[in-house]
């Protein structure tokens, strides 16, 4: 299910996480929680990973882990505002230390001039620190974005944690 390097990169993270004594939670829009479920695939995982929102829906967005109306409203889904508020929002909801954050287009339809499809926003935030954020415009197909997605939100996760 999970490649080779997504196995690797969520090994590497759990590993940094373990060494470190952090937990993770996850706040997935366009990847549907397949940062959670690859981190998940992991056999002996549950030390580290505490809990994945997938906030597919603005509504699940705000009342799952509290994103303002005004960011979806001024901003669109699809933003940095957005995705900053999704990682710090689930962080407040768990009892996680390190959380990280997606919300994009995955295509194939969806895209507009000013946010293509493979726009991805993601966001990262470890406690008593600030977020970081990033942006890519991905090339591919649906899967192909999506699973560039998980790996650089594995790759955040191990930064954060080595921090």
């Amino acid at each position: 299910m999970f490649d080779h390097e997504m196995r690797e990169t969520a090994e590497r993270v759990l590993l940094l996480c373990r060494k470190h004594k952090l937990k993770v939670v996850t706040a997935e829009s366009c990847t549907g929680g397949l940062i959670a479920a690859t981190l998940t695939a992991i056999a002996g995982s549950s030390d580290v990973v505490d809990r994945a929102f997938v906030t597919y829906s603005n509504e699940a967005k705000r009342e799952m882990i509290g994103v303002p109306w005004d960011a979806i409203l001024d901003h669109g889904a699809v933003s940095e505002p957005v995705a900053r508020a999704m990682a710090t929002g689930a962080l407040a909801r768990s009892n996680a230390d390190i959380s990280v954050s997606v919300t994009g287009v995955a295509g194939p339809g969806g895209g507009s001039a000013e946010k293509p499809v493979g726009l991805v926003h993601l966001a990262a935030v470890r406690r008593g620190f600030e977020a970081v954020a990033e942006h890519h415009v991905f090339p591919g197909d649906r899967d192909g974005i999506r699973r560039v997605t998980v790996l650089t939100a594995l790759t955040m996760l191990a930064s954060l944690a080595e921090r």
